[in-house]
């Protein structure tokens, strides 16, 4: 599990990108609408649907959970396969097809995902 956080962390957002916030739950299932998220490099593609569940793979394997948003925050509880994710809330941004979630409400690590259309 280090490593996958490790290489998310890795893919950080280059110093150039002008990432503007997302504070609404409403704006953010916008943005998602029928999208996947995506990092090629991890073999990682998620889907979050906008009844709060989360469906994907990475790393060949599954990755399920749940979400809400909380004050401003998206905030999730998953599993990587039979390994627990921690409950975490997050900022999220968008710069284009770009979409930047930062853990510990955005304090912490980031890994930034291409919206890619079904």
């Amino acid at each position: 599990m280090r490593l996958v956080i490790g290489l998310l962390a890795t893919l950080a957002t280059p110093a150039l990108a002008d990432f503007a916030p997302i504070t609404d739950g409403d704006v953010f299932n916008q943005t998602m609408g029928d999208k996947r998220l995506r990092i090629g490099a991890l073999g990682l593609t998620l889907r979050v649907f906008p009844e709060g569940r989360i469906e994907g793979i990475a790393l060949g394997r599954d990755v399920s959970g749940e979400w809400t948003w909380q004050d401003g925050y998206f905030c999730r509880d998953m599993m990587w396969g039979d390994r627990p994710i921690d409950y975490n809330c997050q900022l999220v941004e968008l710069d284009g097809s770009r979409i930047r979630f930062t853990s510990d409400q955005g304090q912490g690590m980031s890994a930034v995902f291409q919206l890619r259309s079904e």
